[in-house]
């Protein structure tokens, strides 16, 4: 049975407003990669992904999960992001309206290796496979 505060929230569950900032400071921080406006010779060329940013309660600290387009290099990526952290805050604190600019930290993403890890062993199973296989619906199989 999952443990509840006073307030009926489930313990270590984020909050609406948790995932709210999250997705702002996500947006922000995409658009300024996407910009180019960091300049580091390690993030020249490369295309970073952020899929989520997961606050603290207290909305201090949000941890970014970033990866680079193709995977490749992700933890120079990473420990440049680390580099230019303070000058991040800053941009960020100016695009996402909060009382205090929230600490950054990245971590890479490993979300997507997960799901490929899952989806291979549950093709590997022949039972599996063949449900996977019997559950699509017959117009993927019309098309010639």
């Amino acid at each position: 049975m999952a443990r509840t505060a006073s307030n009926g929230k489930k313990i270590g569950t984020p909050g609406q407003r948790q995932l709210r900032v999250g997705e702002l400071v996500r947006h922000a921080l995409s658009e300024i990669l996407a910009r180019g406006e960091l300049r580091e010779p390690a993030l020249e060329g490369v295309i970073v992904t952020v899929p989520e940013v997961r606050l603290s309660p207290d909305l201090k600290v949000a941890t970014a999960y970033v990866m680079p387009l193709g995977g490749q290099n992700a933890e120079g990526v990473v420990a440049a992001l680390e580099l230019h952290r303070k000058f991040l805050r800053g941009e960020v604190a100016r695009r996402v309206n909060m009382k205090f600019a929230a600490d950054l930290r990245f971590r890479v993403d490993t979300s997507f290796a997960e799901g490929s890890r899952i989806d291979a062993l549950l093709r590997s199973d022949p039972i599996v496979r063949h449900d996977i296989e019997a559950a699509k619906p017959e117009s993927d199989s019309d098309e010639d």
